[in-house]
């Protein structure tokens, strides 16, 4: 193999292999809701949502992954003030934003976000 060729081939496997090795981790905030992936670990397959206000609504994180890219996704908390919830494994979430509920009045939500 000549020297450009396996130079061409080295530079061929780093551009592939880092996008997949890391993850940029991505917070959003919408209401009292804090929405954060990667989560656990830096998983890029995992989202957790806190709640950080004390108004009783729950709060949720919308979500799409990578092999199921036209599924909408939901995590809620319903735990309370301080609390985290966290999405089991899957594919590598590609968007997400933050939600406070709010009962019969449109949600509080941040905008879609892209770890």
């Amino acid at each position: 193999m000549t020297r450009t060729k396996l130079v061409a081939a080295t530079l061929l496997t780093v551009a592939l292999a880092v996008p997949t090795a890391t993850a940029v981790a991505a917070d959003a905030y919408g209401g009292g809701a804090h929405a954060w992936s990667p989560a656990d670990g830096g998983d890029s397959g995992k989202i957790a949502v806190q709640d950080n206000s004390s108004d009783g609504d729950p709060v949720k994180a919308e979500y799409y992954r990578v092999d199921s890219s036209e599924t909408k996704r939901t995590l809620w908390n319903h735990s309370g003030p301080r609390t985290k919830a966290y999405s089991g494994d899957g594919s590598r979430i590609y968007k997400f934003k933050a939600c406070d509920e709010n009962y019969g009045s449109p949600d509080d939500c941040s905008g879609w976000v892209i770890p």
